[in-house]
């Protein structure tokens, strides 16, 4: 077991961060030889999961700038299932950058602080902090390249979790391999969730050899992801990360499906659901004897969004 500590900082301290934050303090005792419910891993590589500690945190809501992480995570617009109560950590939520991480959907919803912005660079140093996990709202294109920027500038590696394409351009895997430091991402899956299950169900209908004639993946929600995403020019990035999840896959059987016969992304705001998704996938296709088939399936996911 390592003695040290995985320092990292989040930009966003929104629903997944919270899922995060309360993850790591919910699971700090687990044994790693036993199976525990909600971890794939309890010791990955000699460090545990209480190994991660959280040394500085942005973001740009006047709820939460200068609270505690603790308290910030708890604080609205945050909606996602409270399942531990987090203990006061010291690390104080720093005053970010806005740039287009707030849209005129969330604006009235995510009360923006008069604080001033902090210099993102000199917090990551001081703080110690050695990776920057982006937790910003999908399609803050402008805001993720900074935050990418700052985090080469401070020496930190980069988890990017939302659909903004970084790690797999080679404009940034270059700038961070020059710098010496890692960079991964470029969006997240549930455990079990929508895209995940869209996956599966595609290869098993390739594998039982049957080919993807149609299919789509529409998905509603309640919380403020899908009130951002009412902003459809922020859903370029996220409908190709969703489509190449399941495109990949019938590409991988030597197969194709024309793209007018695909349709997978965020489809609407329901505000009632909260941080619940409902998901809804339909599979077309033909079996022996080239008779018709389709799977409609319905699919309700909770909003844990963590790594």
């Amino acid at each position: 077991m390592s003695n040290d500590k995985i320092k990292i900082a989040i930009v966003g301290l929104g629903n997944c961060a919270s899922s995060l934050i309360q993850g790591i303090e919910y699971y700090k005792d687990a044994k790693d030889d036993e199976f525990i419910p909600g971890l794939m891993h309890t010791n990955f590589g000699g460090y545990h999961i209480k190994d991660i500690e959280v040394v500085s945190a942005f973001d740009v809501n006047s709820n939460k700038v200068g609270k505690d992480i603790s308290e910030a995570i708890y604080a609205e617009p945050n909606c996602t299932t409270i399942f531990s109560q987090v203990p006061k950590k010291g690390v104080k939520v720093s005053m970010g950058h806005r740039l287009d991480g707030v849209n005129k959907y969330t604006e009235d919803v995510v009360p923006v602080s008069d604080m001033p912005e902090v210099d993102v660079v000199k917090v990551l140093k001081d703080s110690g902090a050695e990776i920057l996990v982006n937790y910003l709202p999908v399609g803050s294109e402008i805001a993720a390249r900074f935050y990418a920027q700052a985090a080469i500038d401070a020496g930190c590696g980069m988890v990017n979790c939302i659909p903004v394409f970084l790690a797999s351009t080679k404009e940034w895997s270059d700038k961070f391999e020059k710098a010496g430091l890692p960079i991964i991402g470029d969006d997240i899956k549930s455990q079990v969730g929508a895209t995940i299950v869209h996956r599966t169900l595609t290869n098993l209908y390739l594998d039982r050899g049957m080919k993807i004639l149609k299919t789509y993946q529409l998905n509603t929600g309640g919380n403020t992801d899908f009130m951002n995403m009412l902003e459809r020019e922020r859903l370029e990035s996220k409908k190709i990360s969703k489509t190449e999840a399941v495109t990949s896959i019938i590409e991988g059987h030597r197969d194709t499906i024309d793209p007018e016969n695909v349709h997978v992304g965020p489809s609407d705001f329901v505000p009632w659901q909260k941080d619940n998704k409902l998901c809804f996938i339909r599979i077309e296709s033909k079996h022996f004897g080239d008779v018709p088939t389709y799977m409609d399936v319905t699919k309700k996911v909770l909003g844990f969004c963590v790594l």
